[in-house]
């Protein structure tokens, strides 16, 4: 059992949760809890390394296929990102599902920035069958372990990636690329989702940049009470994306 907070492992891992930047370099990520590690090993993830503690391990016989390396309770709190560690995590392998070869569905995301509303749009991207979401410059990490916890496993059913603006436009191609706009003269109820389209959704407090306005071919609204000067982005991309999706079945 691991049970010094000095251990290598156990500051590898700590660096993997804190370090964007050792993240990117190792290609390498930190999941947490039961849920997310039982999800990997059903999507055939491989798990690099899994730790555990004691009482998870009497509690959850059913992980006890995978090898684990046991922790103290102690030395999981130090590792883990949450308050009150579930007792388990496992460092995956930075691996984003590929692209298809001609989507017909994209989510693009301009300098996001807040990982609550990132992995809040992940997931609701899942949800809502969107094919790829690509990442512009500016946007926070996908594998910051707050964005994890807001994505609930979409990374291991969405191809997720972080790409320049130059290649963003190659991947869209001359598919209908609408941005999401206050002032959008297209109610997104009004655009038809069932042609091949993206949708662009900026920053939560400035709005898309001067890129993702050249990339798009059109500007969307959302109608809202006059009272109302906004939608939160993870909820303006929530509405729209169901739209589309109610259209695309």
């Amino acid at each position: 059992m691991i049970s010094s907070l000095t251990n290598t492992k156990v500051k590898r891992v700590r660096r993997l949760q804190a370090e964007r930047r050792f993240r990117q370099r190792e290609r390498q990520y930190v999941i947490e809890g039961t849920r997310w590690v039982a999800d990997a090993v059903e999507q055939n993830v491989p798990i690099v390394e899994l730790f555990i503690t004691a009482v998870y391990q009497s509690q959850n016989p059913l992980l006890l296929n995978q090898p684990a390396i046991l922790v103290s309770d102690e030395v999981m709190a130090a590792m883990s990102d949450v308050p009150s560690p579930p007792g388990v995590l496992a460092i995956v392998n930075i691996a984003p599902l590929p692209l298809p070869d001609q989507p017909t569905f994209l989510l693009i995301l301009d300098a996001i920035t807040t990982p609550g509303n990132l992995g809040t749009m992940l997931r609701t991207a899942a949800a809502a069958g969107v094919e790829g979401v690509l990442l512009a410059p500016g946007c926070v990490d996908a594998y910051n372990p707050k964005v994890l916890r807001g994505s609930m496993g979409a990374h291991f059913r969405l191809p997720v990636q972080a790409l320049s603006w130059d290649e963003i436009g190659e991947v869209v191609g001359k598919m209908e690329t609408w941005l999401a706009a206050i002032d959008g003269d297209t109610e997104y109820t009004a655009v038809n989702w069932q042609a091949p389209s993206a949708l662009i959704i900026g920053n939560e407090a400035n709005g898309a940049g001067d890129a993702a306005r050249e990339l798009a071919t059109g500007q969307l609204t959302i109608p809202m009470h006059a009272a109302t000067e906004s939608l939160n982005a993870a909820i303006a991309a929530g509405v729209v994306l169901f739209e589309a999706a109610r259209q695309r079945r």
